[in-house]
């Protein structure tokens, strides 16, 4: 299959490109397209066929259900029912942007859409292109991330190609996404509204609009044996191709250790590499370091985290040690997928 990439330029959208791309949609094929969080593979949420072919083209387990994104807030009565009070709250706050809403199902939603679910999850995305997207394509487009499952998530279209060129017929590249991380999941259908992945919009953000709200226990680190409620959360993701090890402890601690692990990788024929934030990245003595961001800036990490480890990959780093970057706000959501990436392997010290 040939894979055609359309450039568009999110500051001034070229109508008859966009339109080109979504013909494809219309006839039931599949398109890469950028939102603000990371890019998302693209089908109508409406055809069977087509959320098949999402699973089919990434690899994805079939139980994983796909999110379903809008154009207006209104749109959530035509795919969702029994849609409850707060979800009117959290939309009025957080949308358009990285926020999705578990409610219930309408019939209309099929349930390959759903991974079998009689729930749904929708999204109203903040990117220009990924709003007129859906607008002009006529359709509400069910797109989990654009990589092949298990893959770190795609920030640049160069991703996309790098997983999904052959697969898919049409890839809109719209450049690099703003935040990077995939979006907030919250779902509706219990008493307390509850975060089942975490995001840009963190648990304190939530419960200052819903002044009730809670974190799924089953995505904490303190217990991963805890199976989270979202299915999607229960697979092995972001991963590099390289063994990834979280160090966890006191700071000057942390530094000692990690560069003990890759000398000892560098005696051994083994190529090793750190992930560390700005503040700390020039300590490492004699080690390859990627430096992610600073750790002030919360933003910054989480925008950078998912190129970072597609970088170690294109190295052919066997060994990655990574600080950690546990905070109360971003930080959570960017541990979540750390830990995610490397199996839960965390090393204390």
């Amino acid at each position: 299959m040939n894979t055609e990439i359309i450039k568009i330029d999110p500051e001034n959208i070229d109508p008859q490109a966009l339109d080109k791309a979504c013909e494809y949609i219309k006839r039931g094929e599949l398109v890469a397209f950028p939102t603000e969080t990371v890019y998302g593979l693209g089908g109508d949420a409406f055809d069977p066929n087509a959320s098949r072919s999402i699973y089919a083209a990434k690899g994805r387990p079939s139980d994983n259900p796909l999110i379903v994104h809008i154009a207006e807030i209104s749109d959530i009565y035509d795919i969702g029912k029994n849609i409850p009070k707060t979800a009117e709250i959290l939309a009025e706050a957080f949308w358009p942007g990285p926020m999705t809403l578990i409610v219930e199902k309408s019939t209309s939603v099929p349930y390959e859409t759903t991974g079998g679910l009689d729930t749904v999850a929708i999204r109203l995305p903040s990117h220009p292109i990924a709003r007129e997207f859906i607008k002009r394509s006529e359709r509400f487009i069910a797109a989990p991330s654009a990589n092949t499952s298990g893959r770190p998530s795609p920030t640049m279209a160069s991703h996309v190609i790098e997983d999904l060129s052959g697969r898919i017929p049409c890839i809109i590249d719209g450049g690099r996404v703003e935040i990077g991380l995939e979006s907030t999941i919250i779902d509706l259908t219990e008493s307390i509204p509850t975060i089942l992945r975490p995001g840009a919009i963190s648990l304190k953000d939530v419960a200052a609009v819903t002044k009730d709200a809670r974190m799924d226990p089953g995505i904490g680190e303190e217990n991963p044996s805890v199976r989270p409620k979202a299915p999607g959360m229960r697979y092995r993701h972001y991963a590099p191709k390289g063994e990834l090890t979280i160090v966890e402890g006191d700071r000057d601690k942390v530094i000692e250790r990690i560069i003990e692990e890759c000398q000892t990788r560098t005696k051994t024929g083994s190529t090793s590499a750190v992930i560390a934030c700005s503040e700390s990245a020039k300590e490492y003595r004699d080690c390859l370091v990627f430096d992610i961001g600073a750790k002030m800036r919360e933003e910054e990490i989480a925008h950078n985290l998912y190129d970072t480890l597609r970088k170690l990959d294109e190295e052919g780093i066997e060994y990655i040690f990574s600080e950690s970057f546990d905070s109360p706000d971003m930080g959570v959501a960017v541990m979540n997928r750390l830990l995610k990436a490397a199996g839960h392997r965390v090393l204390r010290v």
